[in-house]
């Protein structure tokens, strides 16, 4: 480190204490200042309403978090909140939240002095001079010296045209833009694990059926087959129970399967190996029961409220703050290094006026001829935020026809839900009556299986439209931007 002695006090060091002062109050922040995004879609936010929203729903504000409590199923909350925990993608998100967070401190700590402090301890013996002149000297040399240092150093470069805050006003926006992404993946988790934990329930309702068709169908063949033996029934009747008994044994492994398959997604989905939910998921649930109405909002409040619109606009904000930061290469940089050290022989005398120096250095530089470096990068970084501002409107139509065509099937699934009841009451009466003239010996076996058939599947199509119809309960609440 250069040093110079100690020098008398002077009116130097104040006024050089006074000069960053006097350049920050001269400073300015170049680059453009960001204070909204874009208005998009206009007039879906002046008619303050979705244009598809169906009977049922309301236009009150949603609530945010936990809209899977409304389904009132205490095993789909469990899942839920355990995969927000324990899922590795949220735990991935979260991870980069925190990364996010510390640039944004590394960035705040820029516009800071650097302080730092050493000390050193110097031991050293000079030669013997006997030993070049060839005389014998019984001393030796001189004994061993030892010199004991201490410094502290500052240095500091004064943001005068706000480059430094620009690239900190970047960095706060991105790392909100990594908060909205978290909650963005919370919202597809929750819904991922909804949708799964539904197809489970539906499966096992439509196996339910199938096992309740299958010992109905064995009984009608035992039956049959006893009229057979009296002569009352033909082969070709026998023939026929068992084709439908067996379609219907050949429908029963599907649907396990099925099962299998949701469990072991559920069991990805929060955190564990397959198999280990399997205990706690197997036993059959009815499907969760709908509310009653849904509130859905309007197309400012889902502005509002969907995370990944949230972090589009942050991404937008980080990046015209960015442009700030690269226009300030334009202009000098001003940086001042100080340095107090002290030296002595005496560890008792190092903090003594006479064994003390001192440096202040201001620094002055300026790239006047770069080339065109510093315009090329201020380019790229309006480009940047042409990107971002595109990308911004993307997102917020994209959303607002999520939540447009999520509302519209929604709605029609509710009508045809209504419709598939109606014909599985119809169906279950025909197929009563049906039997009892079977039994009776006024109507075919063709007749009784044609009967059946249709009672199967009109059964199978109201189970599957349930489940369609919470499917797509969930598939709005992640349109709206909900479960965050």
């Amino acid at each position: 480190m250069f040093r110079h002695p100690r020098a008398p006090r002077s009116n130097t060091l104040p006024a050089l204490l006074m000069l960053p002062l006097a350049l920050l109050a001269a400073g300015c922040t170049v680059g453009p200042d960001y204070r909204s995004p874009p208005t998009v879609a206009a007039d879906a936010l002046a008619a303050g309403k979705f244009a598809h929203a169906p009977t049922g729903t309301e236009a009150a504000a949603p609530h945010i978090a936990n809209w899977w409590h409304a389904l009132g199923d205490a095993q789909l909350d469990s899942l839920i909140e355990s995969a927000l925990r324990r899922n590795p993608d949220a735990r991935a998100a979260r991870a980069r939240v925190r990364q996010a967070r510390a640039g944004l401190h590394g960035r705040q700590a820029d516009l800071l002095p650097t302080i730092g402090a050493g000390a050193a301890m110097l031991r050293t013996r000079s030669p013997d001079p006997s030993a070049f002149s060839g005389k014998s000297d019984a001393g030796g040399g001189r004994g061993p010296l030892s010199l004991y240092l201490a410094d502290f150093d500052a240095s500091w470069e004064i943001d005068i045209f706000g480059g430094a805050r620009r690239s900190v006003e970047a960095a706060a926006a991105e790392a909100d833009a990594t908060d909205a992404e978290l909650a963005n993946a919370h919202v597809q988790l929750a819904a991922e694990v909804a949708q799964a934990y539904i197809d489970l329930r539906a499966q096992q309702a439509s196996l339910a059926h199938l096992r309740a068709s299958e010992g109905l169908e064995a009984d009608m063949l035992e039956l049959t087959q006893r009229r057979r033996a009296r002569g009352v029934a033909s082969e070709l009747d026998v023939e026929r129970l068992v084709t439908q008994l067996e379609n219907t044994r050949a429908r029963i492994a599907p649907a396990e399967a099925r099962m299998t398959e949701a469990m072991d997604q559920l069991a990805l989905l929060t955190g564990r190996t397959p198999g280990s939910l399997d205990a706690g998921l197997a036993p059959a649930r009815p499907l969760p029961a709908l509310p009653e109405t849904v509130a859905v909002g309007d197309p400012a409040a889902l502005l509002r409220t969907r995370p990944d619109i949230r972090a589009a606009e942050r991404r937008l904000a980080s990046r015209t703050a960015q442009i700030g930061a690269h226009k300030a290469d334009w202009f000098p940089k001003v940086s001042l290094f100080g340095s107090l050290g002290f030296s002595a022989t005496d560890p008792g005398h190092l903090v003594r006026k006479e064994s003390g120096t001192w440096l202040a250095l201001p620094r002055l530089q300026w790239n006047i001829l770069d080339f065109g470096r510093v315009a090329a990068s201020v380019d790229h970084a309006e480009g940047g935020r042409d990107e971002a501002e595109a990308s911004y409107e993307s997102v917020v139509l994209a959303a607002l026809r999520d939540a447009d065509v999520a509302l519209a099937r929604y709605g029609h699934q509710r009508e045809n839900v209504v419709v598939l009841r109606r014909a599985e009451a119809s169906a279950d009466r025909v197929s009563t009556l049906q039997q009892q003239r079977y039994r009776a010996g006024t109507a075919s076996m063709l007749e009784w299986l044609d009967v059946e058939r249709t009672r199967l599947v009109t059964q199978q199509d109201r189970i599957q439209g349930d489940a369609n119809l919470l499917r797509n309960f969930v598939s709005l609440q992640k349109a709206l931007g909900l479960g965050w």
